[in-house]
């Protein structure tokens, strides 16, 4: 029996998680990823393209490590060595900035976009091939490298019409830091983070002595960022943690000053997609939408000297898209069969985009409206189909 025209064949299948992205979606993508690029580039941030695959051991030095088990991997028919697809484009940023660019004067200021595949998706993002832009600050571990990296974060957003995003702020390290303190083995360590980042209050509830209790302030703190960091510095921590919430308070502190409409709350005890960090990090989000836009925190460039401090963040143009207002209408215009050149250019020259007839047609409003265009060129006049 044939298959019908609006069954789906096989070869318009694809695989779990990849789509086409088509017409006015794609043109409104590419729009947002310039005005992106945009106000990246207004902040000082040049553009960097790496390439979309390399060979693997580069993926993996620094951020790459914690994507390993997600990366699609290919032999290389011409070097013979295994190469792999990114799955995030911080690594990369890194690795140029640590090689071509190790001689440039510090802080280096960079910025990217590009498309990253991914084997698996995750509950909130089940996409496997996404868009993601962003910005690196290289070489300063500086406070003030987390306040221009956040505040540029929030006026990157606004240039695309968002401006109610929450910041997350995030302490990778306080919990790792706390287990040292307290002398804790390696299974009650790991059973105490997973626990804070999952919230399991229950198992939370289970812990004894004083990691039970630092464990539950730490559950409470997760909220406000002044509530939060008010129990944080009610908390007797071990040297290292206080340290670390030393550090998240003078942040929050020149943030209120240099910012006070921000958005903040605090997690203390989340570390999913922080793991590689050395320092504060942050998701972003927009009530209602799925997903994190974009996070960025400190981590560490590795290469033959000491390791860089680096600061940035990541914005994910598939959670992005659902937090922004629909494209605006697109004026499409049809020019029938002979109509004057220098008319299209004007019409264009308007904001119009033509359609041109490439034969004479029985009725033009007919055709017109076959064509889906909502203007007609007739009589020297613009009309509405």
């Amino acid at each position: 029996m044939p298959r019908s025209i609006n069954e789906p064949n096989d070869t318009a299948l694809l695989p779990e998680g990849l789509h086409d992205t088509l017409a006015h979606t794609a043109e409104h993508e590419a729009e947002i990823v310039e005005k992106l690029r945009q106000c990246f580039a207004s902040h000082g941030y040049e553009r960097v393209v790496p390439p979309l695959m390399e060979f693997e051991e580069s993926l993996l030095i620094g951020p790459g490590k914690a994507q390993s088990r997600n990366m699609f991997r290919v032999m290389d028919p011409v070097t013979q060595r295994m190469m792999a697809v990114r799955t995030d484009m911080t690594g990369q940023v890194a690795r140029i900035a640590r090689t071509r660019l190790r001689n440039a004067p510090r802080p280096l200021r960079l910025s990217y976009s590009g498309d990253v595949l991914r084997v698996r998706g995750t509950q909130l993002r089940p996409e496997r091939e996404f868009k993601q832009a962003g910005v690196e600050l290289i070489g300063s571990d500086s406070t003030e490298a987390y306040v221009e990296i956040i505040l540029l974060a929030r006026n990157v957003l606004s240039s695309v019409g968002i401006a109610n995003a929450s910041i997350d702020l995030t302490m990778p390290l306080l919990v790792p830091a706390i287990c040292r303190g307290l002398g804790l083995s390696k299974e009650v360590s790991a059973t105490v983070r997973h626990a804070l980042n999952a919230k399991d209050m229950g198992e939370l509830e289970t812990l004894d002595g004083e990691i039970g209790e630092i464990s539950r302030a730490l559950l409470a703190a997760t909220g406000a960022a002044d509530a939060g960091m008010d129990i944080l510095n009610k908390i007797n921590l071990p040297t290292e943690a206080r340290e670390i919430c030393g550090e998240m308070d003078i942040l929050l502190a020149r943030l209120k000053e240099v910012a006070p409409e921000l958005s903040m709350t605090l997690d203390p005890g989340e570390y999913t997609g922080f793991e590689f960090q050395t320092g504060i990090g942050f998701s972003l989000f927009v009530k209602g939408v799925r997903g994190e836009l974009g996070r960025g925190g400190r981590y560490p460039v590795e290469g033959d000297d000491s390791p860089e401090p680096a600061t940035g963040f990541s914005l994910y143009l598939d959670s992005l898209m659902r937090a922004l207002p629909e494209m605006t209408a697109l004026k499409y215009i049809y020019c029938p069969y002979g109509m004057d050149m220098a008319a299209i250019a004007d019409l264009r020259d308007q904001g119009y985009r033509t359609i041109c007839g490439l034969q004479e047609a029985e009725d033009d409003r007919a055709e017109a409206q076959r064509l889906k265009c909502q203007y007609l060129w007739q009589a020297d006049n613009v009309i509405e189909c």
